[in-house]
């Protein structure tokens, strides 16, 4: 970090009276306006996303926006991620009506018209249309995605191809990602993500897995992602072992590519947060081997650690950039992760219910968890789960304007945004991936 004294007054009263003086309507400027936040809603070039906004005619309550303690901070120069190519700027094509930075969401507490139809979102879900990912990259991603498992590190046999392709790699990744620089590094957050399904299906799901023994098989995998550190009698066999079996081949390749990409900032942090996630499959697994269902905020902290938080984390490399690491572990900036992450995973509880429904037993998910714990039917515990969402995504949205405008340091604002993106490209994979997912029928 520069020492330079001009750097630090350049941002650091804007980092520390950003917040306090604004947000709360104290002297000095409205509630919730500044310059700050024009930037923010504005947004450069190509980083525009419906999924962080500011409605006047909505304030956010008092309680709801906390005090953010930014230490100065000098902005850091936007950088390409390394050993990749510089492209011209990348330009996000404009959302639909209803859509884009300054327009509505999708209505989340009106009575819904009737039954969805297949595509459709889910009644009453608070959530932000984007544009259609661009089919050109979409393919050019698939293409290269599948060639990966296949060709390279043999992770599927033929009898998966089918499935494979109804996952939608490629559509997932372009809508999460739309300031991408390129290809490459939208294959940074493809491969990662082939490979965390790898693992969940073959050693938690139904292509393999089981709770019995996981503890073992998540902590070998992990250091696929976390290199063990041993001696030269060791150093062999463990190395052999990471070509073992398909998950651990996904881990180590993904991994080799995105440390080469990354910073060593940015790996780190990525290898925390599948900590987290492994932590989060270890406890579901038990609740599955001692038929236990929890309560229904138990639920809730196992999603805040089994959910998709390693994808937006990692929004800086794939957009080519870092956000440095004393702005990510600012405790602002890990609410609005964390809130992101639990928002995008109970959109997956909802849209996988019906999926998740043929499975053997019962299987834990928000909606059943909240029908089991708090005697309601089916019906009325969806429904409530879509309102938990709806709560999660409002907190979400606060957090995060509340520290742009507290920290307008362009990294940070940019990341913020590339967060609200992922958030918006994961709602929409879910709703319009009609091969794996239909809505129950409760409207």
């Amino acid at each position: 970090m520069s020492t330079d004294p001009s750097q630090r007054r350049l941002h650091a009263p804007a980092c520390q009276t950003g917040l306090t003086t604004r947000a709360r309507g104290r002297p000095g400027g409205g509630p919730m306006s500044s310059p700050a936040v024009e930037r923010l809603l504005g947004g450069p070039t190509g980083l525009g996303t419906a999924g962080l906004q500011l409605r006047p005619q909505a304030p956010v309550p008092e309680a709801v926006v906390p005090d953010v303690q930014v230490p100065p901070v000098k902005a850091p120069p936007v950088q390409a991620a390394p050993a990749l190519p510089t492209l011209p700027a990348f330009s996000v094509p404009p959302a639909p009506p209803g859509a884009g930075v300054l327009g509505a969401a999708a209505a989340a507490d009106a009575p819904s018209s009737g039954k969805p139809r297949t595509g459709d979102p889910i009644p009453g879900l608070y959530h932000h249309p984007i544009a259609e990912p661009d089919p050109a990259r979409v393919e050019a991603l698939s293409v290269k995605i599948k060639a990966w498992a296949i060709d390279e590190i043999e992770l599927y046999p033929p009898e998966w191809e089918k499935d494979f392709d109804g996952f939608s790699t490629g559509r997932y990744m372009v809508a999460c990602h739309p300031d991408a620089p390129s290809i490459d590094h939208l294959m940074l957050a493809a491969r990662l993500m082939v490979a965390e399904n790898a693992v969940d299906d073959c050693y938690c799901e139904d292509l393999g897995g089981s709770p019995v023994g996981l503890g073992s098989r998540l902590l070998l995998a992990h250091t696929a992602l976390d290199p063990l550190h041993t001696t030269p009698e060791y150093q062999p066999a463990w190395e052999a072992s990471l070509s073992e079996d398909p998950p651990r081949r996904a881990y180590h390749s993904a991994m080799q590519y995105f440390t080469r990409a990354s910073t060593p900032s940015q790996a780190d942090r990525f290898r925390h947060d599948m900590a987290r996630l492994h932590l989060g499959y270890l406890a579901e697994a038990a609740w599955d081997e001692t038929d236990h269902v929890p309560e229904v905020w138990e639920y809730l902290a196992m999603r805040q650690f089994n959910n998709f938080r390693p994808c937006p984390t990692i929004t800086d490399t794939v957009g080519g950039y870092e956000l440095p690491a004393e702005l990510h572990a600012l405790p602002a900036m890990q609410r609005v992760i964390a809130l992101a992450g639990n928002a995008t995973t109970i959109v997956n509880d909802l849209y996988s219910y019906t999926k998740e429904l043929s499975s053997p037993g019962l299987h834990l998910n928000l909606p059943v968890v909240i029908s089991e714990r708090e005697g309601v039917s089916r019906k009325e515990g969806y429904l409530k789960a879509v309102g938990v969402h709806n709560d999660l995504m409002r907190a979400f949205e606060a957090a995060a304007a509340a520290l742009a405008v507290a920290c307008p340091v362009p990294t940070l604002v940019r990341f913020l945004r590339g967060v609200a993106a992922w958030v918006d490209g994961n709602h929409y994979w879910h709703q319009t991936n009609t091969y794996r997912y239909t809505l129950p029928d409760f409207w």
